[in-house]
């Protein structure tokens, strides 16, 4: 099993007097105050834990700090304040020579611009993490193969990067990370350079492989609808800060604020939303309070039934659908009413 990662008032501030600039943004100082006078605050006081297994995803616009964030976990880049611990290491700690091993043998990253050597073949390109680790040719030939047939590319080993399509080519990056068998993937707008329809396919890619593997896995995006489809749990950033940690239905459905009910707006709720969103919990704990006219017909849901499912049962009943517990109680109903209303009024999704 993947180990915790977990980040403590991460900062980082590019320019001059950093730890001056560090003093004034812990006493409230403002991020734009700070770059007129000639430094960049690109990480402020950043703090969460990933579990795991979990894919985490941090999502925001452009300079909103999430890839300086994702560079900082794995120390490409040096916090100016604040510490990273995974696997029970504190990897702000360690020397550079520790913290390379670290690198070579725990932690993975995949780019968003592929990042493959043209002049290697694909295994010797999925294979590369364990040439830095000193692995002989034969065993990291080996793995790399299982990684890249895990990735749908079996069959392609001895081909050339340019010989690849661009949704090929991510999951020669994508190979190249898993043959390390490192315990966290560090992917950076992995899938962002990717048409829309392999996009989809990687993000599938991702979902299928997470099931077996279970990896902690820290994503970057710049897309809410990718967030949510990929995220257990999302940190949505804004000015080099998370304002909202949550799960996607979390975000939707209990925005911090405007800023982050302004990227809901456009989202698919059905994709996202379950019955535990949507549903009535004043009610009384047994099947029969549904409101329908005999305990027998009474049909019921799971409080994670998706929203689609919720929507075909409701069209077929004059009554409330139930929602029940493992021990089959009632913790819930959802009215037709609330369903139409979380589809398009945002009041009655936040009510």
């Amino acid at each position: 099993m993947s180990a915790t990662l977990e980040a403590e008032h991460l900062y980082k501030v590019f320019g001059r007097r950093p730890d001056e600039a560090l003093r004034r943004l812990e006493d409230g100082a403002d991020r734009e105050e700070l770059r007129a006078e000639g430094t960049t605050a690109a990480v402020i006081d950043a703090s969460f834990t990933v579990d795991p297994g979990q894919i985490f995803v941090v999502m925001g616009l452009s300079g909103s700090g999430k890839s300086t964030l994702l560079r900082m976990l794995n120390g490409l880049l040096e916090p100016t304040a604040g510490h990273v611990r995974f696997d029970g290491q504190d990897l702000t700690a360690l020397s550079d020579r520790d913290l390379r091993a670290v690198r070579a043998r725990k932690i993975s990253m995949v780019f968003q611009h592929f990042a493959l050597f043209p002049h290697r073949s694909v295994v010797e390109n999925a294979a590369y993490g364990l040439a830095v680790q000193g692995v002989p040719r034969a065993e990291r030939e080996r793995r790399a193969g299982e990684a890249l047939a895990l990735c749908g590319l079996a069959g392609w080993e001895k081909s050339w990067p340019d010989e690849l399509s661009g949704g090929m080519q991510q999951r020669v990056g994508l190979a190249r990370a898993l043959a390390t068998d490192a315990d966290l993937l560090l992917m950076d707008e992995s899938f962002s350079a990717l048409d829309p329809l392999i996009r989809r396919d990687m993000q599938d890619q991702l979902l299928q492989l997470q099931q077996s593997l279970k990896k902690t896995i820290v994503f970057i995006t710049h897309d809410l609808n990718e967030a949510m489809r990929l995220g257990d749990r999302i940190a949505v950033m804004r000015d080099g800060r998370i304002v909202q940690t949550g799960t996607a239905q979390d975000i939707l459905v209990r925005p911090a604020d405007d800023y982050v009910a302004s990227f809901t707006k456009d989202v698919d709720r059905s994709r996202v939303l379950t019955a535990s969103a949507v549903m009535d919990t004043d009610v009384r704990g047994d099947e029969a309070d549904c409101g329908c006219a005999r305990e027998s017909e009474c049909r019921t849901v799971t409080p994670d039934t998706p929203f689609t499912e919720l929507c075909a049962l409701s069209a077929l009943l004059t009554h409330p659908v139930a929602v029940v517990d493992a021990e089959r109680k009632l913790v819930g109903v959802v009215r037709q009413s609330r369903l139409v209303g979380f589809l398009g009024n945002e009041e009655v999704a936040r009510a």
